[in-house]
């Protein structure tokens, strides 16, 4: 696992867009970590560095939304209200990873069951002031574990 150290929103958006710089299509990254934490932080980063313009938002309350990249195309997920996972189903995920776009979950790590094999796992993590984050990032399968060495170069900079 790749560990940093983030001291502010903007450092967080920092870590996202240098991982978004990696990303394929069919990706898919699971945001994990408590409430306020900054997975929408995240992903507003990891939007940006796709070349997405509309303001990205949590779509606690929508479950999915969609933005698009002048790169690639983002669908921005959350299942922090799903109370079964069989409601994954009706998100649509396979059809979203055999696409043309990147997917984010928030809140991935609930529906680990229902998933591919194949994800990024980004845990954000409160540190020790109320900025700080500590970021943990897990390839897992061998879509991004492919990727690891270069992941780990590109996070070095960033790096706590």
């Amino acid at each position: 696992m790749i560990q940093l150290t983030t001291s502010s929103a903007r450092e967080t958006r920092e870590v996202a867009s240098k991982i978004a710089a990696l990303v394929e299509q069919g990706d898919l990254v699971l945001l994990v970590g408590e409430l306020g934490a900054g997975k929408t932080t995240f992903a507003q980063g990891f939007g940006q560095a796709l070349g997405v313009v509309d303001p990205i938002t949590s779509p606690t309350f929508t479950l999915a939304r969609e933005y698009e990249g002048q790169r690639i195309t983002m669908h921005h997920l959350d299942v922090y209200r799903l109370e079964q996972i069989d409601e994954v189903l009706d998100l649509a995920l396979p059809e979203l990873l055999d696409g043309a776009s990147v997917t984010l979950i928030e809140w991935g790590d609930a529906i680990i069951p229902a998933l591919p094999a194949e994800y990024l796992e980004v845990r954000l993590e409160y540190g020790d002031d109320d900025d700080e984050r500590v970021i943990g990032v897990r390839p897992v399968g061998r879509r991004w574990l492919s990727r690891e060495i270069e992941l780990t170069r590109t996070l070095e900079g960033v790096q706590g």
